[in-house]
């Protein structure tokens, strides 16, 4: 019995080199960060200078709301993520993520684009125009927000930053629409209050209130 419970316990005791699970996968993620930052790192300073080179560079410089942000960008990244989550400008939404309900419209090159299936690269010589962007640097708003803002055209406003940048690209080519033609022009986003009468009359205002400031 004695030399059973010796053995028992020797086969029990771990050997003085060996690691624990924990410990071991402590180390796998530490090296792994480690070797992820260098190798950013590394091409970050070797790709600075060189932006829109290479279709696999994270450092990216693009053109929003007129002005030039920098940010980290992966290669499968959608526009409406960066927006988001790296350049802040959160008016931008995150609806369906599957270019369907249209809260992340943007305007890219004055045309409407859901930013969630639009991959950031694909902009890097392009201007991206968001909600943010519509007021004057002097905090004026835009005649379309204005006008939704004088009818009061949203329920819960989630997908008012959508309808209206659907709103003002469509209004760049038709300036004077119809009823008709606006709520078409605006079809690719849902609104999930189901309010669309009202939504299109405030839409309508703000189309009327971007005539009368191209006249003044």
């Amino acid at each position: 019995m004695g030399d059973s419970d010796d053995n028992d316990h020797k086969l029990n005791e771990a050997p003085p080199t060996t690691i624990s699970r924990r410990d071991l996968i402590k180390g796998v993620i530490a090296g792994g960060v480690t070797v992820s930052s260098a190798s950013y790192l590394f091409r970050a300073t070797s790709l600075l200078g060189q932006s829109g080179q290479s279709t696999g560079e994270r450092l990216l410089t693009i053109n929003v709301n007129g002005q030039l942000r920098r940010a980290d960008v992966m290669r499968q990244e959608t526009l409406a993520w960066t927006l988001r989550h790296k350049l802040g400008l959160t008016g931008t939404k995150l609806g369906c993520d599957r270019a369907e309900c249209g809260s992340c419209t943007v305007l890219i090159n004055d045309i409407p684009h859901y930013a969630c299936s639009v991959l950031t690269h694909m902009v890097r010589d392009r201007k991206v125009l968001t909600i943010e962007g519509l007021a004057s640097p002097e905090g004026k708003l835009h005649p379309v927000q204005q006008g939704v803002i004088d009818e009061q055209g949203f329920q819960c406003a989630f997908c008012m930053p959508g309808f209206i940048m659907a709103s003002v690209g469509f209004l760049k080519t038709n300036p004077n629409p119809t009823r008709g033609e606006l709520a078409f022009g605006v079809s690719g986003n849902l609104c999930r209050c189901q309010d669309y009468d009202k939504i299109l009359t405030a839409l309508m205002r703000g189309a009327e209130n971007m005539r009368r400031a191209s006249n003044v």
